[in-house]
């Protein structure tokens, strides 16, 4: 028997390192030749790793969300032959993060915590000490109970409802061992009568790893490095569903059903054919924009997984149907998974849509390094004055967020103002100039 140690191979073009999201194996099974053992992300990209070899898993190096280096061991297989490694070599320590963190777990124990003076006795010590069952008996209606400050924060910590607590003080003041005797009682969390509030003191860790992080990094650089100008118009799309409707009750039944984002497309094209600048890359660390011919448009797409800008390249070159179609392939690919690295990364500028969600106004954040992102609003049906009388009209705001360092306010406005025109006059997009 020998030992076969494998390595996170290189995983994409230019990717030193990627970050653990998942183990398909335990320590201790039986694997085959390319059966998965882990997966691991690279930018949006998740990607899986199959065992070269059949062997008995023996040794995982690393816990999910640690960011491994390419050529780092991942894992370690008992199999026949000589195998790859000499037996009982141990694995580069920077791989052993998984085993240090259990055994110091293992270790680790909580130092005792001392009680405060003030803290109540525990129920089954106070009945220990003679505390008699107390008599759950409310105010009446409207009527205070009388309870010094600390007792009141005691009450308050424990979920306890003070009008439910006899009082044997003066007047009925609630003291420290009426309190006491109501919990020795089982009267601990009781609510107002009718109710079922109680306090919920629990906090839950959940760690950020695989997409989320991912996100969350590339949201941070956008927010820190970019000053963002928001500019956001509204828009009559009355005649621009009703086209909508025609076209989708005459297509062919191999074709998509058209949503608003194909013709945006269409339109954006338009307005960066005479505003190029638009459709840029800014590489602020080099002083360098980047003005691309082709318009590479980032859908940004809500999926099981987390938020993922598949691309549609050169929707300069699509049409309608054809930008509805690649639309609809690229949603259907994120939302199962199976998008491929380059169709997630090479946009240009990019649109984000909530849908019928899409509230009234929002404050999209740019997808850096480009310069420009357009976001689509919900439409609704309101009344619009026509200069004679209110007329219903179907309603959609544009906000879009600019890189103020590179798109002047002016150009901006102009920018969604062609956008605006091109969506209320739809016959205009198709036309060329």
């Amino acid at each position: 028997m020998g030992e076969h140690v494998i390595k996170l191979p290189d995983v994409g073009e230019g990717v030193a390192e990627a970050e653990l999201v998942e183990w398909m194996v335990e320590v201790g099974a039986n694997v085959r030749e390319d059966e998965v053992l882990a997966a691991v992300m690279t930018d949006k990209a998740t990607v899986e790793i199959p065992s070269p070899v059949e062997g008995k898993i023996i040794w995982r190096g690393g816990a999910i969300g640690d960011v491994l280096s390419v050529g780092s061991p991942l894992i370690k297989l008992e199999v026949d032959g000589e195998g790859n490694v000499k037996p009982g070599s141990e694995p580069a320590v920077a791989a052993k993060k998984e085993e240090s963190k259990e055994t110091t777990a293992k270790e680790e124990k909580p130092a005792p915590v001392k009680e405060k003076p003030s803290s109540p006795p525990k129920p089954e010590a106070a009945k220990a000490n003679g505390a008699q069952p107390v008599k759950n008996i409310p105010r009446a209606e409207g009527e205070k109970p009388l309870a010094s400050p600390a007792v009141r924060k005691r009450a308050l910590d424990a979920g306890i409802d003070l009008r439910r607590v006899p009082g044997t003080g003066p007047a009925g003041r609630i003291s420290h061992e009426d309190l006491d005797a109501f919990i020795a009682a089982d009267g601990a969390g009781v609510a107002t009568p009718g109710t079922a509030y109680r306090r919920d003191t629990s906090v839950k860790e959940v760690p950020v790893i695989g997409l989320r992080r991912k996100i969350a990094e590339k949201m941070s650089v956008a927010k820190s490095h970019i000053p963002h100008i928001t500019y956001v118009e509204e828009l009559d799309v009355t005649a621009l569903e009703e086209l909508r409707g025609e076209l989708n009750a005459s297509r062919k039944e191999d074709r998509p059903k058209l949503t608003i984002l194909p013709f945006l497309m269409r339109a954006m094209v338009k307005a960066i054919s005479e505003q190029p600048h638009l459709n840029s890359i800014f590489d602020d660390e080099a002083g360098v924009i980047h003005q691309y011919g082709g318009c590479h448009i980032g859908v940004a797409a809500q999926t099981p997984n987390g938020l993922m800008v598949p691309v549609v390249r050169h929707a300069e070159a699509r049409d309608i149907w054809g930008c509805a179609e690649e639309v609809a392939r690229l949603s259907d690919a994120a939302r199962e998974g199976k998008c491929a690295r380059d169709e997630l990364s090479g946009s240009t500028i990019t649109i984000t849509s909530l849908g019928a969600m899409g509230g009234i106004v929002t404050t999209p954040v740019i997808n850096h390094p480009e310069v420009a992102i357009i976001g689509v609003n919900k439409i609704q049906t309101l009344p619009r004055w026509n200069g004679s009388e209110f007329l219903p009209r179907k309603i959609m705001n544009l906000s879009s967020s600019f890189d103020h360092r590179v798109i002047d306010g002016w150009d901006a406005a102009v920018f969604v103002q062609r956008i605006r025109a091109l969506l209320e006059n739809p016959a205009m997009i198709f036309i060329e100039n």
